[in-house]
């Protein structure tokens, strides 16, 4: 019998039990998944654009430098996406004009990175994994419905993540924006919704100029939109302070059932399009206190998306810093 079902059979009987404090760790026990597809290292725009492939390729050799892929993470498949799923999002009207503006291979790119994070909302659900680290890029959390490329995004990713999750039974999402860009497509899809908690930290100052703090939602999402603004020059304790003080009691009150952060590193220091001087630490930590509300409510589940970071060397360590969080507190 392989060490694998030994496990099951054993869980089975000692119920409570934690097997992995018994055995030690092993590749079946790892309960975050990584998500990554070559397609992911296509170009999307100009060669000198800061939204390059580089930016993920080094990102991922760092998580493997530090053997994060090797031994404490599931290396999982992205899947294909159905225009019923962008739907769920998105209008008809929205994918025709990308294909149409931007050609199928864009196309066909763009939609690459909502199969990541689909994938992942069902490898979750089946129990396969807990946690999730979505390495796709082009970004997505300023994508509306104006069949065109907002701020380097096509499809709404997360959002679509939301509605998914929410067809598939989970009620209360709270969604994480900590890019140094407001997330205005998040942000208006779920303006009046009770049931989404959107909360985001940004320099209101920078593109697209939304997220202004007096924004709180509408009708019945009132106090479910909480925008946090950062100055140019905010830091760690900055930062740390906004998620202690803002997002913890309200999302504590709220008791998501999941939670999905749109995980922007240009909010760090060096960035090429951000003024922030946010470290790995200063990631660390917000993970770790978003990892407590994930625990206290939403039996840890997080699923992490990759948006903004224009600095190779800065995103590439921040994302393993971020990722190695993800499973330390699980």
């Amino acid at each position: 019998m392989s060490r694998r079902n030994i496990l099951k059979l054993l869980s089975s009987i000692f119920v409570g039990f934690n097997l992995q404090n018994i055995f030690g760790s092993s590749k079946a026990l790892n309960k975050v998944g990584f998500f990554y597809d070559a397609i992911f290292f296509s170009p999307v725009f100009t060669k000198d654009h800061p939204e390059n492939p580089k930016r993920l390729k080094v990102a991922i050799s760092e998580i493997k430098k530090n053997n994060l892929l090797q031994k404490k993470l599931t290396l999982c498949p992205i899947r294909t996406v159905s225009n019923d799923e962008l739907l769920l999002i998105h209008t008809q009207q929205h994918i025709k004009k990308i294909r149409q503006n931007h050609g199928r291979r864009i196309d066909k790119i763009t939609r690459a990175g909502v199969g990541a994070v689909l994938n992942a909302c069902d490898y979750v659900i089946k129990g396969e994994i807990t946690r999730a680290f979505i390495a796709s890029r082009p970004p997505g959390h300023h994508a509306i419905n104006y069949g065109r490329a907002e701020g380097f995004c096509f499809y709404n990713n997360v959002s679509i993540a939301a509605k998914y999750l929410q067809s598939k039974g989970f009620r209360k999402i709270l969604i994480v924006d900590w890019d140094y860009h407001h997330g205005d497509g998040t942000e208006y899809f779920f303006y009046d919704d009770p049931s989404v908690l959107f909360f985001s930290t940004h320099d209101w100052k920078a593109y697209p100029g939304t997220g202004d703090p007096s924004r709180k939602g509408a009708g019945k999402g009132n106090g479910f939109n909480v925008n946090i603004h950062l100055p140019c020059g905010s830091n760690n304790l900055d930062i740390e302070n906004a998620f202690w003080n803002h997002l913890r009691p309200v999302a504590l009150n709220f008791a998501p059932d999941f939670i999905l952060i749109s995980a922007g590193f240009d909010s760090r220091k060096n960035d090429l399009l951000g003024c922030f001087n946010i470290d790995d630490n200063g990631y660390r930590n917000i993970t770790k206190i978003t990892s407590e509300i994930a625990n206290a409510s939403a039996g840890g589940r997080i699923i992490s998306v990759l948006e903004g970071g224009y600095n190779p060397s800065g995103v590439a360590s921040s994302v393993s810093a971020h990722v190695e969080e993800l499973i330390l507190t699980i």
